[in-house]
């Protein structure tokens, strides 16, 4: 199978991440609950896991790391940490249900979208800016539309955040493992992400991690190993996030997948990917029956088509049958669909990783 659909999670893993999984299933059990090897094995994993995070996205403190099911949970968490019923947001209008779901659930949210042109960063950067003011409670902004491809300017959009007084969560599903996240230049008061995407772990792993001064709310309560007397979670992190028993396999798997991350440098990894999606999108573009949704910028290895000739999802059905993996639809992203005109249809979407090759695009192209 030549599988193009890493945006929704990798499915090539380095050799060391299911390594690893199977070594923890087989010799650990849970951290905090024991001080007998297995636990204790156990908790060095986690702190590791934590360390090289905290390295890889410039947290200053491998605490404020915490362990997650996915990116939808830490997003949850920031959310309902920072909104409630009755507040104002800023949004951008590539936001995924992931962040529009949560502030629809809390109930009484004014969502102010910024919606700004495909591949216009200037004019998202001065709509965030127009858009900031003293009603608003948070901002939540995606760093990469996990639908289009395209990055949008969080630089200037956290510096506007940051000159306002306004709290920022990012969406890093899409740019973690192959662009620059760093919680400390973004001054972001969280930052969300899927582990079993660009980080390459396994499924039902995620990061989210907390700036300085945070009071996140839990959405669990339950053990945590410490302060075991007390009613109330106790208020230091990471363990007022993390109820309950660890996916400490998963978090094996993730730890490897990070490492790999930080062996092969993102650059090397974001000039491999972005380079296969840009011979997808020029061959596409020669054949011209697509409408490519093509980034100049060439930051990310998304890229949206809509055959002019046939419905996405009847395409993707075809590829699949002669052994091709993509996917069609909304991606779970109405929104940004709804901001770029393609909510009707929805669109084709490729998306690489760094085990996809230059020949597989070739291959892709000599079917489409």
């Amino acid at each position: 199978m030549i599988y193009f659909d890493s945006a929704a999670t990798t499915l090539q893993k380095p050799a060391s991440v299911p390594t690893a999984v199977a070594d923890a299933i087989s010799h650990m059990t849970t951290p905090g609950r024991g001080d007998h090897p297995a636990a204790r094995m156990a908790a060095d994993l986690m702190l590791r896991c934590r360390m090289e995070a905290a390295a890889l996205f410039d947290v200053p403190q491998p605490e404020n790391v915490i362990l997650t099911s996915n990116a939808t949970h830490g997003l949850n968490t920031a959310i309902r940490s920072l909104v409630s019923p009755g507040d104002t947001v800023v949004i951008s209008g590539y936001e995924h249900n992931a962040v529009t779901r949560p502030l629809h659930a809390i109930g009484n949210v004014s969502c102010r979208i910024v919606n700004g042109r495909l591949f216009d960063p200037e004019q998202m950067a001065e709509g965030f800016r127009k858009a900031l003011d003293g009603r608003v409670r948070a901002a939540v902004c995606t760093h990469t539309s996990n639908v289009f491809g395209y990055t949008l300017p969080m630089d200037e959009i956290a510096a506007a955040c940051r000159e306002k007084g306004v709290p920022l969560i990012v969406d890093a599903s899409q740019s973690a493992g192959t662009q620059p996240v760093s919680l400390q230049r973004w001054g972001a008061a969280y930052i969300a992400m899927p582990g079993h995407k660009g980080l390459y772990g396994p499924q039902g792993t995620g990061l989210l991690l907390c700036g300085e001064g945070q009071n996140p709310r839990p959405l669990m309560e339950g053990g945590t190993g410490s302060l075991s007397r007390q009613q109330e979670m106790p208020d230091f992190l990471p363990d007022r996030l993390e109820a309950g028993t660890h996916n400490v396999h998963g978090a094996a798997g993730l730890l490897e997948g990070i490492r790999f991350v930080r062996s092969r440098g993102l650059e090397n990894i974001r000039r491999r990917e972005s380079g296969i999606i840009r011979l997808l999108a020029e061959g596409l573009k020669e054949k011209g029956n697509y409408r490519v949704f093509d980034d100049p910028a060439g930051e990310c290895p998304v890229l949206s088509v809509l055959p002019l000739d046939m419905p996405p999802e009847t395409l993707a059905d075809r590829l699949a049958e002669q052994g091709v993996a993509v996917r069609a639809g909304l991606h779970c992203a109405p929104l940004a669909h709804r901001t770029v005109g393609t909510g009707e249809t929805g669109t084709l979407r490729f998306s690489a990783s760094v085990f996809n090759t230059p020949e597989e695009a070739g291959a892709v192209l000599a079917l489409l």
